[in-house]
């Protein structure tokens, strides 16, 4: 049965957390990013995103997955009228409505770059480069890819997991917006 989520995953910096919070506010639904609660729950261990991640893949810090995990499927039981940014809440919410965002990783960087604060810049280490923040896009990627594949045998950068796939280079935010409007309201009627 049908669920009233829309999930949104996708690239770093394609727009899932301002795309989901645009969404959510057009439908009067909540929102929640599990990227956030990832990245709150990386600081409080002293490590930043990619630290972070490696850490989850190699199973030195196996309570963060388990925490985030936790959230997505008590949301996915006992929540309705939500929109959910998360690389993996698809697979833990398969009633939901499946939204990729992708881009590829250089706009990405520049996107990122031009968002962040000074203070964020520092406290995460991050290159200021764009070439050199998309390789380590990609090394977080990598290993997202190779924690999902080992712990849940889900692979997050296939399409065809997804309802919905919208490319965020060639459609602007508001295009974006619209059309996970357009392809929920059309998703919910079928």
């Amino acid at each position: 049965m049908k669920q009233r989520i829309i999930t949104i995953a996708g690239r770093p910096g394609s727009g899932k957390s301002s795309t989901a919070k645009e969404v959510a506010a057009r439908l009067g639904y909540e929102h929640f990013s599990s990227g956030d609660l990832f990245r709150e729950l990386g600081k409080q261990r002293g490590t930043e995103v990619l630290q972070t991640n490696l850490n989850a893949e190699k199973q030195h810090d196996p309570e963060v997955d388990r925490i985030v995990d936790g959230r997505l499927r008590e949301i996915g039981t006992t929540k309705d009228n939500m929109v959910i940014d998360s690389r993996t809440a698809w697979h833990w919410i398969p009633d939901s409505f499946k939204v990729f965002l992708s881009l590829d990783l250089h706009t990405a960087a520049e996107r990122i770059l031009n968002d962040m604060d000074d203070e964020r810049l520092a406290n995460e280490h991050i290159h200021r480069d764009p070439d050199e923040y998309a390789q380590v896009l990609q090394k977080r990627l990598d290993s997202e890819k190779r924690r999902y594949l080992k712990q849940y045998g889900i692979n997050a950068q296939d399409m065809s997991n997804y309802d919905l796939v919208i490319d965020t280079h060639a459609n602007n935010f508001e295009q974006a917006v619209e059309l996970v409007l357009k392809g929920y309201q059309e998703w919910l009627t079928q």
